[in-house]
């Protein structure tokens, strides 16, 4: 596993360019998005209109050429603000990893200049969260297309992107575990075939899909038959891991940040004190803002170790999702705690940060699911048991 370093002077150029979006688009749109379980388009949109949906792309077919460190402080930056939005666009660029490794230049081409959004659909009824496991068939058609059927019970940006990366049973039995294709949206027999009205990331259009009959190019394959699960370890799973750490990230520094301001601000008027004046309330944030930059540092450090190539990058890659889905689950729960009632109100955004962090544990990977693999690589395992394989 490796990164590539981005340049300083565009990179400075680039967080003036999402500020500008953040603040002017994505910031006053996030209660909405929240409120109505919106799909945050105009969010999406002005972030493919400022060149952010391209970031990640090749240089070669007109992206940012950026590694994953820029690409992280941008979903850490959108998900302090709105983590619908945050959501949608990490889902966008796992998926370009793998189009940027096995897909065709022309779609290459539009992500780049953000003409296409993409999202991965690996998640089905009846694998769940082991997305390792696929049910769903390819099967070679008379016509010489390939047929898929599938009933994926979680897909971002379900009805609402461009393409989508697929997951299958391979074509030939026996070739492997599985096999991904790069489904168009427009493809018939793809339909959404359900609703979400979720607890928490309310806008990213996390909606069941189904292929009923679905054809596609035999060319739509990326990667060999059965090789899908060795592309989605080694391509998409380093990037699904470190942007979930860099979204778990933003929503804790964001409530940390929020509930600073609220014991700063808040007085009580019979005795003039503000709440920070309390040194349990002090210590209780002083504890947070300490869990939240331990996650900074450990995100950091995996980001190098991916970078130079590191012995370890692959344990870290697995540890930081877990660890960053503890992290926010814990620290939006003590923001809420500090902030006392005033945390309940729609005001503070808090209980939004508080319901967008609970996802973060039961996304696959689950965390209990990293925990096993974190183990599993410490003490010599395979990742996977090879009837997983």
């Amino acid at each position: 596993m490796t990164a590539s370093v981005d340049n300083a002077q565009t990179t400075t150029d680039l967080t003036d360019t999402l500020g500008t979006v953040i603040d002017e688009v994505i910031h006053p749109q996030a209660p909405i998005v929240d409120r109505d379980g919106a799909f945050p388009r105009p969010g999406v949109d002005a972030l493919a209109a400022a060149g952010l949906l391209g970031l990640a792309s090749s240089t070669e077919v007109g992206g940012g050429g950026h590694g994953m460190r820029t690409v992280a402080e941008v979903i850490e930056r959108l998900a302090a603000e709105c983590g619908s939005t945050a959501m949608v666009v990490l889902m966008h660029y796992a998926a370009t990893a793998v189009i940027e490794a096995h897909g065709p230049r022309d779609v290459r081409a539009a992500i780049a200049t953000g003409d296409h959004l993409t999202t991965l659909a690996f998640s089905e009824y009846g694998s769940r969260s082991h997305f390792w496991s696929p049910t769903g068939t390819a099967t070679a058609a008379d016509d010489d297309t390939v047929r898929l059927d599938a009933r994926k019970s979680w897909v971002t940006s379900a009805g609402e992107a461009n393409s989508y990366v697929w997951s299958s049973l391979p074509l030939t039995r026996d070739a492997g575990p599985m096999t991904l294709w790069l489904v168009p949206a427009d493809s018939a027999g793809l339909s959404v075939t359900g609703d979400f009205d979720g607890l928490g990331l309310r806008g990213n259009g996390s909606l069941p899909m189904t292929a009923d009959g679905l054809r596609v190019s035999p060319a739509a394959r990326m990667a060999a038959d059965g090789a899908g699960l060795d592309t989605a370890l080694g391509v998409v799973l380093p990037w699904f891991l470190v942007l979930n750490a860099a979204f778990c990230l933003g929503l804790a520094d964001s409530a940390v940040a929020e509930a600073g301001r609220h014991l700063t601000r808040t007085t009580l008027a019979h005795t003039g004190a503000a709440l920070r004046d309390a040194p349990v309330t002090r210590r209780d944030l002083a504890r947070l803002m300490i869990r939240t930059d331990a996650l900074r540092a450990f995100l950091s450090d995996t980001l190098t170790a991916l970078e130079t190539g590191r012995d370890d990058a692959t344990l870290r890659v697995l540890q930081v999702k877990a660890l960053a889905g503890e992290t926010v689950a814990d620290v939006t729960d003590g923001a809420m705690q500090l902030c006392g009632g005033s945390a309940f109100r729609k005001e503070l955004g808090l209980e939004r940060r508080f319901r967008d962090a609970r996802a973060a544990r039961v996304m696959a990977p689950t965390t209990d699911a990293l925990h096993d693999f974190v183990g599993r690589v410490a003490t010599g395992l395979p990742l996977l048991d090879e009837a997983n394989r």
